[in-house]
């Protein structure tokens, strides 16, 4: 199951994680996220143990998006070692989501 993460647990989950982390910025009111979700879910199963996968809901967590500048919702970032190392803005087939994340592993 995808993590949560919240502004508070950002630092921790995402910025000092040993493994790369894809972080879904999402909100319950959008119809893209809510399509993307249960891929996010599948990849948390999947990459469990090799990468984090959680989910910022925006509306909760103003502050990293704000960090991080997201203004289109859903967006995927992938962190390695702390930095944005590939990002993917709307909703994309979960193979593409996998190719990128495992590109990092």
């Amino acid at each position: 199951m995808a993590l949560e993460i919240t502004d508070q647990s950002f630092q921790e989950t995402v910025l000092s994680s040993d493994k790369p982390v894809l972080v879904d910025f999402w909100a319950v009111w959008c119809g893209p996220c809510r399509m993307l979700g249960p891929i996010v879910e599948e990849l948390a199963t999947e990459f469990d143990g090799k990468a984090v996968v959680g989910k910022v809901d925006v509306d909760n967590n103003q502050q990293v998006s704000v960090d991080y500048g997201i203004r289109n919702i859903p967006t995927l970032l992938i962190f390695k070692n702390g930095e944005v190392v590939d990002k993917i803005v709307g909703v994309a087939p979960k193979e593409t989501i996998a190719a990128k994340l495992s590109a990092h592993l």
